[in-house]
């Protein structure tokens, strides 16, 4: 699902239609999107490529690993209710706050270990780098090394400012590198779709060790 939200965005800009790839990211992110240009549209997929991979697809690995289907329900749950409450607005934010914190806290561990898995895949030594000097000027404790450490090892620039519900937020440049393109939205898919099978062959290695 993930690769078929985020490739339509790739298409777009590789095929100059800049308002389709403005619509197509629109369903991803929850920045404003209408007036971005193709850097930004780029920047704004390939961020979501790398944040989603962790927390639908890496994270929900993790906690299957952990605790079985339970566990997968439980973190999803979690996560779900985060991304419906947990922004920080007058309507939501008791319900918000509860919810965004249970979710940092089950994030923690596979968000490290997602971050070690894109450095181990990319540009290692710049992905540690960018993790280690960036990630904690992140408002997110989870998204911060997820980004910064995929952002070193695609070689690319994320972040940067964006609107946010009708307010311009400054958010701290991540990684290093080329501005980003459709090119950097297919490598991010890329990265996220190696890092799935270094995972499972772990698991299954893991798995044989111990049967």
């Amino acid at each position: 699902s993930l690769g078929e939200h985020v490739e339509p965005v790739a298409q777009a800009l590789r095929s100059g239609d800049l308002d389709e790839a403005r619509r197509r990211v629109g369903y991803l992110v929850s920045r404003q999107t209408a007036e971005l240009d193709s850097t930004e549209v780029a920047r704004a997929a390939t961020e979501s490529v790398l944040e989603n991979g962790s927390d639908a697809v890496f994270a929900a690995l993790f906690w299957f690993v952990v605790a079985g289907a339970p566990g997968v329900v439980l973190y999803r749950l979690s996560n779900t209710l985060d991304a419906m409450w947990g922004y920080r607005n007058e309507r939501f934010e008791r319900f918000g706050w509860a919810a965004a914190k249970i979710d940092d806290v089950l994030n923690y561990i596979p968000a490290r270990l997602v971050a070690l898995t894109y450095a181990l895949l990319g540009n290692t030594r710049l992905a540690l780098r960018c993790w280690r000097s960036q990630a904690p000027g992140w408002d997110s404790p989870n998204a911060g090394p997820v980004m910064a450490a995929g952002a070193g090892a695609l070689g690319v620039e994320l972040g940067g400012a964006a609107i946010y519900h009708g307010e311009l937020h400054q958010r701290p440049q991540l990684g290093e590198g080329v501005p980003a393109d459709a090119q950097s939205i297919d490598r991010g898919w890329q990265l996220v779709q190696r890092g799935v099978w270094l995972w499972l062959l772990v698991l299954c290695a893991g798995a044989e060790l111990y049967a």
